[in-house]
Formats: C-alpha cells, sequence, structure tokens
C-alpha cells in the first residue's frame, strides 16, 4: 500500500494521540528514571486498566466519562500506595511495583476467564487501538494534556512526591485508554533513557523530538507494510533512540 494513496484524515486521529501522549511522558520519563522507578508505568497502567474492565464487567460502558472516572479513581489509590511505600519502604520500591503490576495484570486474566471476548479486550488493552481513537476521546485526553502541562511546566517545584504520583495516575490512566500499555511505556521510558547523558532544556527538545518523530515514522511504516501499527511505533521508537544515544555518546567523547 502506497502512503501517499490515504487519506490523511485516517492518520491525523493517530498522529493528535502520539502527541499528546508524548507531552505528558516525555518530561515524565525523565524523572521516573532519575527516581529508579521506571515500571512504575506498567503498574499504574495496569491498575487503571483493571478498573476499565471492572466497569465493563458490571455493565458501566467502557467509553465515556463514567469509565474514565472509574480508572482514574483506582489509578490514584495505586499511586497513593506507591506514595506510602516510596516512604516506609524506599528499598524494596521497585519490587513492590513490580509486585503491583503481576496483582493488577493477573486480576484481569481472572475477570476476563468467562468473557468469550477476552483475548481481544485484554489484546486491545495492551496494543491500543491508535488508529480508532474517537474524537471524544481525542478531546477528553487534550484537555487533561493541558492541565498536566500547566501544572508540570508553571508548579513542578511546589508539586512534591505525592503530587508527583498524583499527575502521574491521571496523564496514564488517559492515555493507557488512548494507545494501549505498550505505547504509553515506550513513550515514558525510551525517549529519557536515549537523551539522559544530555541535561535540561536540550534533554527535553531531544526527547520531544525523538518521540514525536517515532509516531510519524511508526505510522507511516505501518500504513506502508500493514503491520499492526502499534508495534511498529514501538521498533520505530526503540532504533531511532538507540541511534540518538549513541550519536549523543560519540559527540560527548569529541
Amino acid at each position: 500500500m502506497s502512503l501517499f494513496s490515504i487519506d490523511l484524515s485516517i492518520l491525523s486521529p493517530a498522529l493528535i494521540a502520539g502527541l499528546l501522549v508524548a507531552i505528558s511522558h516525555v518530561p515524565l520519563g525523565q524523572q521516573v528514571l532519575a527516581r529508579g522507578i521506571v515500571f512504575i508505568d506498567l503498574a499504574i497502567a495496569q491498575v487503571a486498566g483493571l478498573s476499565v474492565i471492572a466497569a465493563s464487567h458490571f455493565g458501566l460502558p467502557i467509553d465515556g466519562w463514567c469509565a474514565q472516572a472509574a480508572a482514574g479513581a483506582a489509578a490514584l489509590a495505586g499511586a497513593l500506595l506507591l506514595t506510602w511505600t516510596e516512604r516506609k519502604r524506599p528499598e524494596a520500591q521497585e519490587a513492590l511495583i513490580g509486585i503491583l503490576f503481576v496483582l493488577a495484570s493477573t486480576a484481569q486474566i481472572l475477570l476476563l476467564a468467562n468473557d468469550p471476548h477476552g483475548g481481544e479486550n485484554l489484546k486491545d488493552l495492551l496494543a491500543g487501538q491508535i488508529l480508532w481513537v474517537s474524537t471524544d476521546h481525542l478531546i477528553r485526553t487534550a484537555m487533561l494534556t493541558a492541565l498536566f502541562a500547566a501544572v508540570w511546566f508553571l508548579w513542578w517545584e511546589r508539586i512534591g512526591r505525592v503530587g508527583f504520583y498524583v499527575l502521574f495516575a491521571m496523564v496514564v490512566t488517559a492515555s493507557v485508554q488512548l494507545v494501549g500499555v505498550y505505547l504509553v511505556f515506550t513513550t515514558l521510558i525510551v525517549p529519557a533513557v536515549a537523551t539522559y547523558r544530555h541535561s535540561g532544556s536540550r534533554q527535553l527538545a531531544l526527547g520531544y523530538a525523538l518521540a514525536i518523530g517515532s509516531y510519524v515514522v511508526g505510522l507511516a511504516v505501518s500504513v506502508v507494510t500493514d503491520l499492526p501499527t502499534s508495534a511498529v511505533i514501538v521498533w520505530a521508537m526503540a532504533v531511532m533512540g538507540l541511534f540518538l544515544h549513541l550519536t549523543g555518546s560519540q559527540s560527548a567523547k569529541r
């Protein structure tokens, strides 16, 4: 399939979704890496996903503010729990994050065990459906992203540990429902790892360029090859991130 034969109106919602996720996750990823809590994203994402599955299990519509509120409340509870464990058991924080991730993941499997569409629902949660995001969902996420940007870039030094976890839970919840767990984790971690040798505004600018560029390249390659979009974007970001990291390392040596 030729890229030029595709109606751009089909790809534009996916590009907007990628941009919204990048705006919040690139700066959050830098903090996650600095704090040494890399897998918090996966844990909170799985908790949020679990609450969406639970809402569906009890007959609530999953596409709307009700599901967003349920997922947000569950993710916030998980984030506050991790805030408490970071203060009480900092030496075991990464392990506790892993335990929360496993418990949330297996709880999803248990809830979907008797659902004939359980496997498909679980796949959608992990890989996402970035090509089929709705306008309403983009609007909700855009509002949330604007709130995040205002708090992060204007009052970052004042939000503290609890504020960080609350903000994290809020944006991860929306992002998981938008693009899936895999893309959320990749957008959070890969730009941070690829650019950690840089500092300040340069690191942030390079991280944004990598994340947004990867969504553009991944979507284009997916259209041409007819391969699953989320997986292609993940690989595009990983390859481009490795190249950026190696280039940065060589520049630093000179």
